[in-house]
């Protein structure tokens, strides 16, 4: 595991769409816990979700940059909002592979739940985890989301049923 790394979020534009968010798109070992890892991206494509996801009134794709040098390294994103009942999803992407075990996605995850609920006015998160991915698993845990539920071999992970694990977290009382 690495030295901590500071990072912060804000939301993302089609300009941010470069060779590396490509990159880490079309990697199979990053995107192997992600539903979009059945698809081969194109920068037209990439570009094409970002622009959906700033445009659309449900979804906030916050891109996750280091501090030192402001590098792109990953995406967290706040989908499907319901607003009658105020909540969300989360997914969380760390595409730069010398960023993992360095206590990024908990950050991450812990200022997703700040915006969440101090711009969006959102109260509550969920989010799915694949059985397998510890790493995930681990940093929402670490940010103050408990695991509520189980849906057993519900996901197909390198042509094996596995489970996947939902954890939420209360944003306000």
């Amino acid at each position: 595991m690495g030295n901590r790394l500071s990072v912060s979020l804000r939301l993302l534009s089609p300009e941010d769409v470069g060779d590396a968010y490509l990159s880490w798109m079309n990697d199979p070992e990053v995107t192997r816990f992600l539903e979009c890892r059945w698809r081969r991206f194109t920068p037209e494509m990439l570009r094409d979700f970002v622009r959906g996801a700033s445009e659309s009134p449900r979804d906030y794709l916050l891109g996750i940059f280091s501090e030192e040098g402001k590098r792109h390294i990953g995406n967290i994103k706040i989908g499907s909002v319901d607003w009658v009942h105020r909540f969300g999803d989360l997914g969380l992407l760390i595409g730069e592979k010398d960023c993992w075990g360095r206590g990024v996605a908990t950050q991450a995850i812990e200022q997703a739940c700040a915006y969440a609920r101090d711009e969006l006015g959102l109260r509550k998160l969920v989010a799915g985890i694949y059985q397998g991915n510890e790493g995930s698993l681990r940093a929402f845990l670490k940010a103050g989301f408990r695991q509520v539920g189980v849906l057993e071999k519900h996901r197909l992970d390198r042509g094996v049923w596995v489970n996947e694990y939902f954890v939420e977290r209360l944003l306000q009382k």
